[in-house]
C-alpha cells in the first residue's frame, strides 16, 4: 500500500507540468476547473463518463489497472476499484446524478485520502454546437495551507489527462494518447 501511495505521489507530481488552468487556491485548500469540448453528444459523453475503467488512466490507479475501477451511477453509489487479493479502495461517493448533465461526487483522489480532507468531484456536460462542453471541478478543503499549495498543480494536472482521456475516448474510441 506504501508503494502505491508513493507510486500516486510521484505520478501527481510528474503531471503538474500538464496543467493547462490555474488551480484557484482558497484558505485551506484550492479548487481545480478544467474544460473540453468533445465531438459527440451529451448522452454519448454520458455513457462514457460513467465507465472510468475504460478511460481513466491506468497510473493514477492503486491497482495499476484502471480496468479495475467502476462507478455507479445513483446516489450512494462508488466509484471504486478491485484490488489484489480481494481489496478495494473507494476513491468517491455519488452524490448527485442527473443524466447527461451532471455527476457530482465526495471525492478524495490519490494521496489526498490519507489527510483528513474532503473534497467534491463535479463533471457538468452540456451541449455546446454540434457537441458538448465538459467541465470537470474539484474543489477540496481541510488541508493545512502550505499541502494545499504543494497539490494543487499536481492535482489539476492529474485531472486534466483524465478529461483530455475521456474525450480522446468519446471521438475516436481509444483513451491513450494519439499516435
Amino acid at each position: 500500500m506504501m508503494r502505491a501511495f508513493a507510486a500516486v505521489g510521484v505520478a501527481l507530481a510528474l503531471a503538474a507540468g500538464a496543467a493547462q488552468a490555474e488551480p484557484t487556491p482558497r484558505e485551506g485548500g484550492f479548487t481545480v476547473r478544467n474544460t473540453v469540448e468533445v465531438a459527440a453528444p451529451p448522452a454519448r459523453v454520458w455513457a462514457e463518463l460513467v465507465r472510468p475503467g475504460r478511460w481513466w488512466d491506468s497510473t493514477h490507479s492503486w491497482s495499476g489497472d484502471a480496468a479495475n475501477m467502476t462507478l455507479e451511477p445513483r446516489a450512494g453509489g462508488c466509484f471504486c476499484e478491485r484490488l489484489a487479493d480481494g481489496g478495494s479502495a473507494m476513491h468517491g461517493q455519488v452524490l448527485f446524478v442527473e443524466p447527461n448533465k451532471t455527476l457530482r461526487l465526495s471525492a478524495l483522489l490519490g494521496p489526498l485520502m490519507t489527510l483528513g480532507a474532503s473534497g467534491v468531484l463535479s463533471v457538468g456536460i452540456e451541449p455546446a454546437g454540434s457537441g458538448s462542453r465538459v467541465t470537470l471541478t474539484y474543489a477540496v478543503g481541510g488541508l493545512a495551507s502550505d499541502t494545499a499549495r504543494t497539490l494543487a498543480g499536481p492535482v489539476d494536472g492529474v485531472l486534466r489527462t483524465q478529461l483530455e482521456r475521456l474525450d480522446r475516448l468519446v471521438e475516436t474510441g481509444r483513451a491513450g494518447a494519439p499516435g
